[in-house]
């Protein structure tokens, strides 16, 4: 036996050990068998480089045993100290890719709620994970380590952005995409770059900045992967924009984008997530876009995408927003029918699911309806302003 192979196995015995672990509990938590462990540790068999990171590991040597293992040459004895201790700075690390893997599932987990959860409670959550993610930063990791941290950072920071524009936090939402913008700088990840930009498109739109919202989401398309969903989402918003500035010809080159997009895509394993795009969303945004631009054809296509979203059953907040799409088409053309769009709007509110930065679509309708004098009107804007939720500003 080597003294290499002396050190390891004395390290590997002690390390052991002091964690109070027997062969078999380590054994489970590196992945082998507690066979394999004896062995080692009398010197029997020598690891493997994968067992050796495994071992390490599973007993927080912060490359402890990877350097045991190491022999110096005696004719570069300096350059091969050297070595070890890069090599220790490298393997030392105090996040586990276990929690590298809950982090990044419940980040995942949280934008799935997003379609169902209502902002204000789903913000402590995000913010909690975030604050997470930031002590963890703080502490040594690896090189992949460090970006998986960035990249679930920066999805967490996207989502709470998010969430604050909903709630017309301004401040906090432009805050959070900045430190969500860098977090994608530093990762070198586009996607999120993108969806960045996206979001701010949307922010824009619903503040009735639309030749900002056209821009913001062609620079989201100009970096995003062409695989993504970021690309997709921003087309739909482009579309979104252009329906309002009442450019039909534009809309129409949008909405036929889209539809190319979602054409050649599968349904992702999780459709309710916020930022994986599902082809079954080109409806309700075709709807949306073709009800903002005063389209004939928008009442239809509102109507069909309201019995799509209530058998699938899964996304109240958007059947609340197609009922919304429905109302103003139904105020559209040469014969409006303001009764009926006045009850879409009060059944959309009643859900309680419209966020704050939607409600202006709400006021669309009302002042519309408002607009007919029908009787209808007649205490529509009272009822759903005493059931309008209050963001901060």
């Amino acid at each position: 036996m080597t003294d290499a192979s002396l050190a390891f196995a004395a390290d590997l015995h002690n390390l052991r050990e002091l964690r109070g672990l027997s062969y078999r509990q380590l054994a489970v938590l590196a992945a082998c068998s507690s066979t394999q462990i004896s062995d080692l540790e009398k010197g029997r068999r020598r690891p493997t480089r994968e067992m050796v990171d495994a071992l390490d590991r599973a007993l927080a040597a912060h490359g402890r045993l990877v350097a045991a293992l190491r022999t110096p040459a005696p004719d570069d004895v300096e350059g091969e100290i050297e070595a070890i201790e890069l090599a220790q700075r490298a393997a030392a690390s105090d996040v586990s890719h276990g929690t590298l893997d809950r982090l990044e599932r419940a980040a995942d987990r949280m934008a799935m709620s997003y379609a169902t959860v209502a902002p204000v409670d789903l913000l402590p959550r995000v913010r909690r994970h975030l604050r997470y993610v930031n002590q963890l930063l703080d502490g040594r990791s690896t090189l992949g380590q460090h970006r998986r941290l960035l990249v679930a950072g920066g999805w967490l920071a996207l989502l709470r952005a998010t969430l604050h524009v909903d709630l017309r936090q301004r401040a906090a939402a432009e805050a959070h995409l900045d430190t969500a913008a860098e977090l994608a700088d530093q990762a070198e990840h586009a996607e999120i770059a993108a969806w960045c930009l996206e979001t701010q498109a949307w922010d824009a739109l619903t503040g009735g900045r639309y030749r900002r919202a056209v821009d913001l989401s062609r620079e989201a398309q100009d970096i995003a992967p062409a695989g993504g969903s970021a690309i997709v989402q921003a087309t739909a918003q482009e579309g979104r924009a252009w329906a309002r500035l009442g450019d039909r010809a534009a809309t129409r080159d949008a909405l036929r984008r889209v539809e190319s997009m979602a054409a050649h895509r599968s349904a992702p394993e999780h459709p309710e997530h916020h930022y994986q795009y599902d082809p079954a969303k080109a409806h309700s945004y075709a709807a949306t876009t073709l009800a903002w631009v005063g389209d004939p054809g928008a009442e239809q296509v509102a109507r069909d995408v309201i019995v799509e979203l209530e058998q699938e059953g899964a996304r109240p907040r958007r059947i609340a927003s197609a009922r919304l799409d429905l109302g103003l088409a139904l105020l559209a053309g040469d014969k409006p029918r303001p009764e009926e769009a006045a009850e879409e709007a009060r059944t959309a509110v009643r859900s309680g699911r419209i966020v704050p930065s939607n409600w202006w679509r709400v006021t669309e309708v009302v002042s519309g309806v408002e607009e007919t004098g029908a009787p209808e009107c007649r205490g529509l804007r009272e009822e759903c302003e005493a059931a309008r939720p209050r963001g901060d500003a």
